[in-house]
């Protein structure tokens, strides 16, 4: 994982500082540029300092909205994403946010205040262990209770987050060491023992790989999450990996954009909402080369019948990630971008590519029998495929999305032509209804030049939709495709398939479909965010231009899309990978389409 350098401040500097004046002047010397968070009793003290400081913080209405901002920050950019909170509920509430950076792999700090040294453990008015809490759900967490430990804590903090497998690491700070004075001193001697993340692959794991890939008759190359987190995506080298060994290559929910949705070795994505030719591949590979991926249950359905006939290689910079969940047979410890660049090394050295011509033959007829497609809706409502597919069509090349969780994040990986990595932006191990707007506003942040769309679902909105205040007082043009179907659709959908129609608490509106409740059109407005609504096919196209000419503020889309509509292809959860359903009752034969 590569961090941009900060700009080095004065060598051997040296001052009296208070601890809070500590910590911002370190993260300044670190090249923090923004902080999203909310002051309160503990932490105040560091917001005095932090008024003058040219960091920018923007105040977010709720903790969780502010992990998920510098998520969004840090995702879309690869930089280390900075959220602040005070102690109690103001750090409880930061927890999802930091367990959902962790799952996938997001490099971020989070710095909490807490009760002073003194009252720790007497229950003290919003005391909360959260270092306690957080230590299974963040890659490191510190309390700090002297002013002296400060710069070297937070130092300590920011190069384990964006290190090794990049992920989230809390520094919980007393109020006693924040007032307290202290010899601020930079740069900071850090001492980390065992702290040594093998970044560079074995050159003799490397070539393994590449020779079980040359003698492979049915390979597929598996890119994770681990390809866009290395920075690979950006200079192409799944691509080149594609395009010299003539391998086709399959995506994770997290690998997309590690090679362009066009480019015509891509498969699409595997698992439970993959694309029937990529599900196939991995089921019937004779060899796996998965760089990047922990091979997670949405991928690999019910792990027996996973990819029986496969030998597999597996790289990642997280040793405790290989073999944990498919057994292995080349293991490669490295950054994935090292793993990839040594790999097309190796691949460049080959006499003659392979081509795997019957391999080939049988997945594009995969492709021509079971394209990506819908259905038109029979309520007569928009069919949001179609809305997601136009937006795709008229957006910027370069634009990011960041979707929220359940259909609508489906159909964003499936409808959407992504090109590059840190593109598409996701909540994928955690899961997390919420996740689209505050995660858009962190990434325009980052990305003022660029435009950038929340995906969303009204169940999902209605979560942190309230940040839409956040953008509106702070000049953020965050977009959000707001896919209304008055439902939880992923629940309903799994309601209607294995629950017999009964929908059971997924219905959010009245009931009556003449009554919005909420109307979101009325509630943009009032969060000072302009809005249109969308309820025909003839609409959608001139809607989203008059969203994309919008700058300015804030602007949200309320596409009103069929409930009924639903997420295939699809895997039930637990089942094999070989009972895919490209459509309701058309489930293709894996055991009959033996090559």
């Amino acid at each position: 994982m590569s961090e941009p350098k900060p700009a080095p401040p004065p060598s051997g500097a040296s001052k009296r500082l208070t601890g809070a004046e500590s910590i911002v002047k370190t993260l300044e010397a670190l090249g923090v540029e923004v902080i999203f968070g909310i002051p309160g009793g503990t932490i105040l003290p560091t917001y005095d300092p932090l008024y003058a400081s040219k960091i920018r913080h923007i105040l977010v209405r709720h903790e969780q909205g502010a992990g998920h901002a510098a998520t969004g920050y840090a995702a879309s950019t690869g930089k280390v994403g900075v959220c602040m909170a005070t102690s109690g509920p103001g750090a409880t509430n930061l927890i999802t946010a930091l367990a959902d950076a962790n799952i996938d792999s997001v490099p971020l700090l989070a710095i909490t205040g807490q009760v002073g040294a003194q009252a720790i453990g007497t229950d003290a008015f919003q005391e909360a262990d959260i270092v306690g809490a957080t230590m299974p759900l963040t890659k490191h967490s510190f309390l700090v209770k002297e002013a002296d430990e400060i710069a070297t804590a937070i130092s300590a903090a920011y190069h384990i987050a964006h290190t090794g497998r990049p992920g989230p690491v809390l520094v919980d700070i007393t109020k006693s060491a924040q007032t307290a004075t202290t010899q601020w001193q930079w740069p900071v001697k850090m001492a980390l023992p065992g702290y040594n993340p093998v970044v560079k692959p074995h050159p003799k794991q490397v070539q393994a790989a590449a020779a079980a890939l040359r003698r492979a008759k049915r390979p597929v190359i598996l890119a994770g999450g681990g390809v866009v987190r290395s920075g690979a995506a950006a200079k192409a080298a799944m691509a080149k990996l594609a395009d010299l060994s003539g391998a086709p290559v399959v995506i994770t929910l997290m690998g997309v954009g590690a090679i362009a949705d066009t480019h015509p070795a891509n498969l699409g994505m595997g698992g439970m909402h993959g694309t029937v030719p990529a599900v196939a591949a991995l089921q019937q590979a004779d060899f796996i080369l998965a760089i990047g991926s922990r091979f997670d249950d949405r991928l690999t359905g019910h792990l027996d019948t996973f990819a029986p006939r496969a030998q597999v290689a597996q790289a990642d910079i997280d040793p405790a990630e290989i073999g944990k969940n498919v057994p292995v047979d080349i293991p490669i410890v490295g950054d994935a971008a090292l793993v990839l660049a040594d790999l097309v090394e190796s691949v460049a050295a080959w006499d003659t590519k392979p081509g795997y011509k019957k391999w080939w033959e049988h997945l594009d007829s995969l492709r021509e029998r079971y394209p990506a497609g819908y259905g038109q809706p029979s309520d007569g409502r928009l069919a949001p495929q179609y809305v997601i597919e136009r937006l795709s069509a008229l957006a910027p090349s370069d634009a990011i999305f960041a979707a929220g969780v359940g259909q609508h994040q489906m159909w964003a990986e499936q409808f959407i032509d992504i090109s590059g990595g840190r593109q598409l932006l996701n909540s994928g191990g955690l899961g997390t209804m919420g996740y689209a707007v505050p995660a858009a506003m962190g990434a325009q942040v980052a990305n003022p030049d660029r435009m950038v769309w929340a995906v969303d679902g009204d169940g999902c909105f209605q979560m942190t939709g309230h940040e839409m205040v956040t953008c509106a007082l702070n000049s953020i043009p965050i977009k959000v495709a707001l896919i209304n179907n008055s439902s939880l659709g992923m629940v309903r959908q799994w309601q209607t398939l294995f629950y017999g129609e009964r929908y059971s608490n997924t219905d959010l509106h009245t009931g009556d479909d003449t009554v919005m409740i909420p109307d979101f059109v009325k509630l943009a407005d009032a969060y000072g965010c302009a809005a249109l609504r969308c309820t025909t096919e003839d609409q959608v196209d001139e809607v989203l231009k008059q969203a994309m000419a919008i700058n300015d503020r804030p602007v949200l889309i309320d596409f009103q899309v069929s409930r009924d509509a639903q997420v295939w292809p699809m895997i039930a959860g637990g089942a094999s990978n070989n009972t895919i359903e490209y459509a309701q009752g058309l489930a293709p034969s894996f055991e009959r389409d033996e090559l």
